[in-house]
């Protein structure tokens, strides 16, 4: 229990996960990297990390705007404000709740998949798998979420 990106238990795991866009929950680069790293570090070999996460939508920005509506129902509003240049998106949700408006805003460091890759490989892993839903749907450059599956090196049997 703690900070995912540092806390460190004496356990090695087939399967370590972030899901619901929990990586972006780490707002600097070098945060998101440790996390990389300490999930490497708590795999078994030939252990796997999986992360879901949403793709940013700033193709969707009108040149020179910083606001993307992401839910416009009549109970919810959310919307992103980007940072283009800190990689930072602040995420701004509005729910009508028994009658009463509630408002919460959180920071997120979005984060693309292939960086996503990178870090992967930073930590020694290589990516297996990425699809575009939990259904296993392509990834593909329309794909507004993925799922990806990196692995590491399975242990190598030793020869007699």
């Amino acid at each position: 229990v703690g900070d995912f990106a540092t806390t460190t238990i004496d356990e090695r795991f087939r399967l370590v996960y972030l899901v619901r866009n929990t990586i972006t929950n780490l707002t600097t680069q070098d945060e998101q990297v440790e996390a990389f790293r300490n999930a490497a570090a708590h795999l078994q070999p030939g252990g796997r990390f999986v992360i879901e996460n949403y793709v940013p939508e700033l193709r969707l920005l009108p040149p020179g705007g910083t606001t993307h509506v992401f839910a416009a129902t009549p109970a919810h509003l959310g919307f992103e404000d980007y940072d283009v240049a800190n990689q930072i998106a602040i995420s701004h949700h509005y729910w009508m709740i028994d009658g009463e408006l509630r408002h919460f805003s959180s920071p997120h460091r979005y984060v693309w998949p292939a960086e996503l890759d990178l870090m992967a490989q930073l930590a020694g892993m290589t990516l297996g798998e990425r699809w575009s839903s939990w259904n296993r749907d392509r990834f593909t450059g329309e794909s507004r979420s993925h799922i990806s599956v990196w692995e590491t090196a399975a242990a190598v049997a030793a020869v007699h």
